[in-house]
């Protein structure tokens, strides 16, 4: 007897309609029209049943918190840091846990079951990581949360920040985390990328590193990074966040750059929504987009994931814990408009994510784990275009979240909307080139 049964699903990697089989929180079979049974039967309806989405780059200590004490007007990134300056002092952990535990519902509902959160240590009193390391014991059963100790003020800037990472690490905090660019001058910030790449190999931890989150050609900590990461063979277990100033590089450097990158096995997670609204705010015209670059890190074989950083907080006013307006901003903003880029642009937000942050592959395969999203879309490209509804959620094999699809009765004649999947006949091969 099976514990879950799902019938008439389409996957990523499979044009045509298949039923999946569960069992004790894993697939234990994918294949058309399967003859079993179980208490629990959903009939996707043809629709697209994928990973669960992963986020590996958020601040969920900052979440849901905009307004306090003011908004940003300038809509910057300094303006946020010092925002969120004079509000840490009067940080509350039971407020922390609530307004985290409200993100992590949203998050749910979205289908996004994974999330590393970077954590401010630069609080002495440590409020926000005691309150996520409970929020973390809390969500478990529900969603794989990581914690970035992150010195925001500056591992060497900020006085005791040094003391309070390791204190944090101590804690059980699961990652290094730092801001080269953040500190007073390129030589300290250098010296920070040595420091923390020495204890994340010391200690046998993941390191990501906020790593030139800026506009300036002069930021070049990344190559810092990558030669750390190369020399003390750190390889998969780091990532660089943002690298933004990598768009203010002259193409000869980024050509000399980015091989570097490649070899060290460094991963790099840009975050389309907050680099484009905060990166390029001193430009006139012509005015840069914000974004690192993607499409020269890919054909560099460089891994890469889209993360959210910010949902309502001192430096983003916007956001919803939905990791397709993501992968949908990241499409335009880059712009990718090749089938095979938008199809890889889904994959950055669902496996690529779960790669950064070592997670178990999360490919719906027979073996695998049950951890899956319906969505009301025929295809990734699709899902991504809608923004698709999450019809339901489902980790190791539990529903966690249904919501009805989206309708539109309209009175033309019975025809059906473009929600309606036998309504949008798509390329049946989504890797094929521009008008194939």
């Amino acid at each position: 007897m099976l514990d879950l049964l799902l019938c008439n699903c389409r996957l990523p990697d499979r044009p045509e309609p298949c039923d999946i089989a569960v069992r004790g929180g894993r697939i234990v079979a994918i294949a058309p029209q399967l003859q079993a049974e179980a208490p629990e039967v959903i009939d996707a309806g043809g629709h697209l049943v994928a990973p669960p989405f992963v986020d590996p780059h958020f601040h969920m200590d900052a979440t849901l918190s905009l307004g306090m004490p003011r908004l940003n007007r300038s809509g910057t990134l300094l303006e946020g840091i010092a925002l969120w300056g004079e509000l840490k002092p009067s940080l509350d952990p039971e407020a922390v846990m609530e307004r985290a535990l409200r993100y992590c519902d949203l998050a749910v509902a979205q289908g996004l079951l994974a999330i590393r959160s970077h954590v401010d240590i630069c609080d002495d009193r440590l409020v926000a990581v005691e309150a996520l390391l409970e929020v973390r014991r809390r969500v478990a059963p529900w969603i794989d949360l990581q914690l970035v100790a992150f010195p925001q003020d500056g591992l060497f800037r900020s006085p005791s920040a040094e003391a309070n990472l390791i204190r944090a690490l101590d804690m059980g905090v699961d990652v290094v985390g730092g801001i080269p660019h953040f500190e007073r001058t390129m030589e300290a910030g250098a010296d920070s990328v040595r420091r923390l790449c020495r204890l994340a190999a010391d200690r046998g931890l993941r390191l990501d590193l906020h790593c030139d989150e800026s506009d300036d050609p002069l930021s070049r900590h990344i190559e810092t990074l990558a030669s750390e990461v190369t020399r003390l063979g750190l390889g998969a277990r780091a990532v660089a966040s943002h690298a933004t100033a990598m768009h203010s590089y002259d193409n000869y450097y980024a050509s000399k750059l980015i091989p570097l990158i490649a070899e060290s096995g460094l991963a790099v997670v840009p975050n389309p929504l907050i680099n484009i609204t905060l990166q390029g705010r001193s430009d006139s015209y012509p005015r840069r987009r914000g974004l690192t670059r993607v499409a020269e890190l890919r054909a560099a074989s460089v891994p890469i994931a889209f993360g959210q950083d910010c949902v309502m907080d001192p430096w983003y006013p916007l956001g919803g814990a939905d990791m397709l307006d993501v992968a949908h901003m990241a499409i335009h903003a880059l712009p990718m408009t090749a089938r095979a880029d938008m199809a890889w642009a889904f994959d950055a937000v669902t496996v690529a994510g779960a790669q950064v942050m070592g997670l178990p592959d999360p490919t719906l395969r027979a073996g695998g784990p049950a951890s899956m999203v319906i969505l009301q879309a025929r295809d990734p490209i699709e899902a991504v275009r809608l923004r698709a509804t999450r019809l339901a959620v489902i980790r190791h094999g539990r529903v966690l979240a249904q919501t009805p699809p989206r309708i539109a009765r309209l009175a033309l004649e019975g025809r059906p909307t473009a929600l309606d999947p036998a309504a949008y006949a798509p390329p049946s091969d989504p890797t094929a080139p521009p008008g194939g």
